[in-house]
């Protein structure tokens, strides 16, 4: 009897072994904030602007980090200012030749965009990193404190006192606009 309860118990252990191993390998993949991506969110105690900036087939992991790190920096510029000029050129054409039964046609569209970002941001800073082994790929979340962002506005002395006093009142709103237009755009 003794054996019997020995070896159910080995039994059951080895199953939740194999049940808890494979609950680890289920929960491997890249962190939430890699699908996430950049945006404006609020965290349990404060607001915030996180931006995710990756980058893929550098050899050179120091600069691949570099990198990733200001590339999330700029997702963040984008959401304060982005400038995009949009250029599309359609061009038709169909010539008849003398008996109106033979023609020729031909097409061709271009498109360019340019998007530009400028702005300058302090206090924006790496808080979190992580290497898709698989794909060579580099992540670096960057964040954005709302409060220590109106801080710095406070001590910038480049800015007129309209202009502080005007991104400081409405800083709270704004941020409020971009959060709800996120969620309009949120997959369902």
């Amino acid at each position: 009897m003794n054996r019997v309860l020995g070896f159910r118990s080995r039994l059951i252990g080895g199953g939740v072994a194999i049940a808890l191993l494979i609950g680890l390998a289920a929960c491997g993949g890249p962190p939430k904030w890699v699908k996430q991506g950049s945006g404006a969110f609020n965290e349990k105690d404060s607001k915030a602007f996180y931006g995710v900036g990756s980058v893929s087939g550098m050899r050179n992991e120091p600069l691949a980090w570099d990198t990733a790190e200001n590339r999330g920096r700029a997702e963040i510029a984008k959401t304060f200012e982005t400038y995009t000029g949009y250029l599309m050129r359609d061009y038709a054409a169909s010539t008849t030749a003398g008996d109106f039964t033979k023609n020729t046609e031909e097409q061709n569209v271009e498109r360019a965009i340019k998007t530009v970002t400028t702005t300058t941001l302090s206090g924006v800073r790496p808080i979190e990193r992580y290497k898709d082994e698989k794909t060579g790929t580099y992540y670096v979340l960057t964040k954005l404190n709302l409060e220590e962002m109106k801080d710095n506005l406070e001590k910038a002395k480049e800015l007129n006192a309209q202009v502080r006093d005007y991104v400081r009142k409405n800083a709270d709103k704004l941020f409020e606009r971009l959060e709800k237009e996120e969620d309009k755009r949120a997959p369902r």
